[in-house]
């Protein structure tokens, strides 16, 4: 199981949909689609996402960490 981090590719803004992506073995795009369509929702989305842009690692980092 692949563990959760912002990947140096597949970015669009800070590359959270495609580690979440790739942590649940999706697209980036479905993961994308889906938080656009849950931002037609009441709720904290974009505070969640900034949360985890703040929380998640970038690649290199979690990489760094496997070691």
């Amino acid at each position: 199981m692949n563990g959760l981090y912002r990947p140096r590719d597949d970015r669009v803004i800070a590359g959270v949909c495609a580690g979440l992506a790739r942590r649940f073995g999706m697209t980036p795009w479905t993961v994308r689609l889906l938080f656009l369509l849950s931002c037609l929702l009441p709720g904290p989305q974009f505070v969640v996402y900034l949360v985890l842009w703040v929380m998640m690692p970038n690649e290199d980092r979690h990489m760094a960490g496997a070691r």
